[in-house]
């Protein structure tokens, strides 16, 4: 079975850390560019985070720069997402999607996508 599959979400505190992981099943990750996306509540799906198939290239959206780093590990088949100095802003469900690079940044489209998983930012 093609899936990723994301770990690592919770609640934190707010200044506190986590960091989330894509897992591929199914297919090589490192084929594929990686793109962390989110949707905080009340608000439509945003990009958050890409990187290139070999980990080169990386940017981020304006509110998680200097805060969130993205990197991948193509031999353990996982993409990671590093969510330093958490606001409270930064609560909602974050979903990692595979693609090529023009698809995910561009188009916002993805081959594959995670389930989505939970980021709660809380006192």
């Amino acid at each position: 079975q093609l899936q990723l599959v994301e770990s690592g979400g919770g609640l934190v505190q707010p200044g506190g850390s986590l960091r989330l992981s894509c897992a591929a099943s199914g297919f090589v990750l490192g084929n594929y560019a990686i793109g962390w996306f989110r949707q905080v509540s009340g608000m439509a799906r945003e990009w958050v985070s890409y990187i290139s198939t070999g980990g080169i290239t990386t940017i981020y959206s304006d509110p998680v720069k200097g805060r969130f780093t993205v990197s991948r590990d193509n031999a353990k088949n996982t993409v990671y997402l590093q969510m330093d100095s958490l606001k409270p802003e930064d609560t909602g469900v974050y979903w990692c999607a595979a693609g090529d690079w023009p698809t995910l940044v561009i188009a916002k489209t993805a081959d594959f996508w995670g389930q989505g998983i939970q980021v709660t930012v809380s006192s």
